[in-house]
């Protein structure tokens, strides 16, 4: 059962990430029949910690050896947290955690924290997509999912950025206290208990900006002619070369094959379209070249984890649906 958590700041706290974790856990809703957690803001670096807002500073009377009593320890994202030494002292509390039983939690860039600790050598972990790379070559042990809100590999759960510590909070509530408490702590937020997808429907992913020295005019005439279906073939012959050339300097030049590279192009037109436009599914569908909005759904489920509608209300608002 859960009831003792801690979460542990650096110099630079994220305000945001700090007030998710003492949403879920720092509250008393003993009012509501909610568990009260016996919670505590820790310090690594002294009493008095700056923040990445201007002028805005947090105190706290409780040092490293509040961890010592903690069924689950916090690390919020923090400025400096991506590119830095760590208190050993907080590495080595980090880890006598883990090693009693504890669980620790990561909240966007509080994963290097974890990381530097060694706690995610030969685990999965989430990461902010846009720190995922920097974090596989700084912990080359560890493998990073970039698409996903959270990775629970208990006792050790990372998140990606900022609000997807809510889900990976609302997670921990729900594995160890129940959905019904989970849905309840939730519902005081006004948030939903879980979400579907993950982080691949936020990420900016524009077209490749490397040399394609000998398919770039057939890359460029694929991408005006999307919804056509066309064969490696005929592609290699505009390219004027034979299919085995054509399909190996693809490789080269683009690092995936023509097959993923349209799939890839006809998903974000399909973006485009769902944030910008009123097109029904089907008109979506014909101009991305899916054909049908059976077709159209299960490329998106499989490419970005979520459904057409939900990307198109995650975006563009419930009315849109």
């Amino acid at each position: 059962m859960l009831k003792n958590v801690a979460t542990v700041l650096l110099d630079g706290v994220h305000p945001f990430e700090l007030g998710v974790v003492c949403e879920v856990f720092g509250l008393d809703r003993s009012d509501e029949g909610l568990p009260v957690y016996d919670f505590a803001v820790v310090s690594a670096e002294g009493a008095a910690l700056g923040t990445h807002v201007p002028g805005l500073t947090v105190s706290t009377p409780y040092g490293l050896d509040r961890l010592d009593e903690a069924d689950l320890i916090a690390v919020p994202a923090s400025d400096s947290n991506i590119a830095r030494e760590y208190p050993p002292e907080l590495l080595a509390a980090l880890r006598r955690a883990v090693d009693r039983g504890a669980r620790v939690l990561s909240v966007c860039s509080g994963v290097f924290v974890l990381g530097a600790a060694g706690l995610l050598d030969g685990r999965r972990c989430a990461a902010h997509w846009r720190h995922a790379q920097q974090l596989a070559r700084r912990f080359p042990r560890t493998r990073v999912e970039p698409d996903v809100l959270y990775v629970d590999e208990d006792p050790v759960i990372t998140s990606a950025g900022t609000a997807a510590g809510i889900d990976a909070c609302l997670h921990i509530v729900r594995k160890t206290q129940g959905p019904e408490v989970a849905a309840k702590i939730a519902r005081r937020m006004v948030v939903p208990p879980h979400r579907d997808g993950g982080q691949a429907q936020y990420i900016e992913r524009p077209l490749p900006a490397g040399p394609c020295d000998t398919v770039g005019g057939v890359l460029a005439w694929m991408t005006e002619h999307l919804d056509e279906e066309v064969t490696v073939e005929q592609l290699a012959a505009r390219a004027l070369m034979s299919p085995r050339t054509f399909a190996r300097r693809f490789q080269q030049e683009t690092g995936t094959t023509p097959y993923r590279w349209v799939l890839r192009q006809r998903v974000l037109l399909a973006q485009e379209l769902l944030e910008g436009t009123d097109e029904t599914m089907d008109a979506i569908a014909d101009r991305t070249g899916f054909g049908t909005a059976a077709a159209l759904r299960h490329q998106f489920v499989k490419a970005l984890g979520t459904t057409p509608n939900s990307y198109r209300r995650t975006f563009r608002g419930p009315q849109a649906a």
